[in-house]
C-alpha cells in the first residue's frame, strides 16, 4: 500500500511519536510505501526528524507548515501538498494534528483522495477563548466533509466530536496510540544506579512527572502541593521529565517555596530513555488540564507504576479509580496532595495498583496491535470506496 502521512511538525510529543511509530511499522513490519509529510521541528520540546530520517521511508519537509496560523504560509502549504499529493499519488492519505489536518485534508478532497484523519487531541478543547472553540469547531464540521473516517487515540476524543455535531459515530474507529512495551516491562538499567546518577537516594519516595514544561500540562499544580506532601512526609521528591518556555518560571517558584532539595529535573530526554527514568519512579502524576489520552498513563500503568492523573480526555479509560490509581477533578490540589500522601505511605497499595495496571495496559498498547487496527481501517475506507465507484 502507498501511505502518506502528513503532521504539522514532528517534536517530541505523544502524536508525533505515534505518528511516527505509524510510519516505523508500515514501513518495515508492513511492506508499505510510506511518505511523511511534516513542518519543521522547530521549538524547545526536542525534535524527532533525526530518529525519522533512519527509519528508511520517505520524508518531505514542507518550510510552509508551521503551527501558528499564517494565512500565506498556510497558502503556500495547501498548494506545496496538493502537488506531493499529485506527484506520489498514495493509496491513502492520512493527516495528523489541526493545522496539517485541515490542510491535508483539503489536498486530498482536491485530488479526491482517500483521507483518514486521527484525532490525538480535540482541536477544540479546554483552555482556549470562546472564539478559537468555536472557530475550530467549524473548522473541524467543514473538513469532516472531506474525511473518510476518523481514527481517535480515546473513545473520549469521538465523543467530543460527536457531540459537538463534527461528524456521526459510525465514521470513528478507537485505535489507541501504541509503543514499545517490553521496555517498560524490564527495565533498561538497575533504577537504583539511575537514582544515584540524578541524586535520588534509595528509600526516596519519587513521585515522577512526564511532559513538555508548557501552559495546560499542569506542573503548576504539583508545585503547589508540593509544601503538604513534603512536610507530610519528608521522603517523597518530585522528579520532573521534559523541557520548555515555562522551566524557568517553575525554578524560581521552587526556590521561593524552599523545595529546591525535593525537585530534579531531568531535562529534555529522548523517548528510549523514558522507561528507565519511569523504572526509577515510584508514583507517576499527570495533571494536564487538557489531553487526548496521554501515553504516560499506559506507560507508567505497563512499568508498574500507580498513576495519579486528572479526569481529563481518555485517562479513565486507562486509569481505574482506586485500583490502578486515581483520578482526580481538573485543576484540583487538595485532592491531589491527599492521593501522593496516601500511595507515598503505602507501598503495599502503590504494588498492587501497579500490578493490576500492568495487566490492564500490556496487551492493548503494543505498537503492533496498534498498526494492525490501522490498516484495518484502512482495508474498510478503500473497500467501501470501491464498492460505491468512487
Amino acid at each position: 500500500m502507498n501511505v502518506v502521512h502528513i503532521i504539522t511538525r514532528l517534536i517530541l510529543g505523544g502524536a508525533q511519536e505515534n505518528t511516527l511509530q505509524t510510519c516505523i511499522n508500515q514501513h518495515s513490519l508492513h511492506g508499505d510505501q510510506v511518505t511523511l509529510i511534516t513542518g519543521p521541528a522547530i521549538g524547545p520540546e526536542g525534535s524527532l526528524m533525526d530518529r525519522a530520517s533512519a527509519a528508511g521511508f520517505r520524508i518531505e519537509l514542507e518550510p510552509s507548515l508551521v503551527r501558528s496560523i499564517h494565512p500565506w504560509h498556510d497558502w503556500q502549504a495547501y498548494h506545496r501538498l496538493v502537488k506531493v499529493l499529485r506527484n506520489i499519488r498514495p493509496d491513502i492519505v492520512h493527516t495528523h494534528s489541526s493545522k496539517a489536518g485541515i490542510l491535508g485534508r483539503m489536498a486530498a478532497k482536491k485530488l479526491n483522495l482517500p483521507v483518514v484523519h486521527t484525532i490525538h487531541g480535540a482541536s477544540f478543547h479546554y483552555g482556549q477563548s470562546a472564539v478559537a472553540y468555536r472557530t475550530y469547531v467549524a473548522l473541524e464540521k467543514w473538513a469532516a466533509g472531506w474525511t473518510d473516517h476518523f481514527i481517535s487515540v480515546a473513545d473520549d476524543m469521538s465523543h467530543e466530536y460527536i457531540a459537538a455535531g463534527v461528524a456521526k459515530p459510525e465514521k470513528f474507529t478507537t485505535v489507541y496510540s501504541g509503543f514499545d512495551v517490553e521496555p517498560f516491562l524490564v527495565p533498561p538499567r538497575d533504577p537504583q544506579v539511575l537514582r544515584a546518577e540524578l541524586g535520588l537516594a534509595p528509600d526516596d519516595i519519587v513521585v515522577g512527572k512526564i511532559g513538555r514544561l508548557f501552559h495546560l500540562k499542569g506542573h503548576e499544580f504539583v508545585i503547589q502541593a508540593a509544601a503538604r506532601i513534603v512536610a507530610a512526609n519528608p521522603r517523597v521528591k518530585f522528579l520532573f521529565v521534559g523541557d520548555g518556555i515555562l522551566r524557568s518560571q517553575y525554578e524560581q517558584q521552587i526556590a521561593d517555596l524552599g523545595l529546591n532539595k525535593h525537585f530534579v529535573f531531568a531535562g529534555l530526554v529522548p523517548p528510549t530513555r523514558i522507561p528507565e527514568l519511569m523504572a526509577a519512579m515510584d508514583i507517576v502524576v499527570h495533571t494536564s488540564q487538557w489531553e487526548g489520552l496521554a501515553r504516560v498513563l499506559p506507560q507508567a500503568l505497563i512499568a508498574g507504576c500507580p498513576v495519579i492523573s486528572y479526569d481529563v480526555g481518555g485517562a479513565r479509560e486507562v486509569v481505574v479509580n482506586c485500583e490502578t490509581g486515581y483520578l482526580l477533578p481538573r485543576d484540583s490540589v487538595d485532592p491531589l496532595i491527599a492521593a501522593i500522601i496516601d500511595l507515598a505511605n503505602d507501598p503495599e497499595k502503590r504494588r498492587r495498583y501497579g500490578e493490576q495496571g500492568r495487566a490492564r495496559c500490556r496487551d492493548q498498547f503494543r505498537h503492533q496491535t496498534m498498526s494492525r487496527r490501522i490498516g484495518e481501517v484502512y482495508a474498510d475506507v478503500l473497500n467501501r470506496r470501491s464498492s460505491s465507484g468512487v
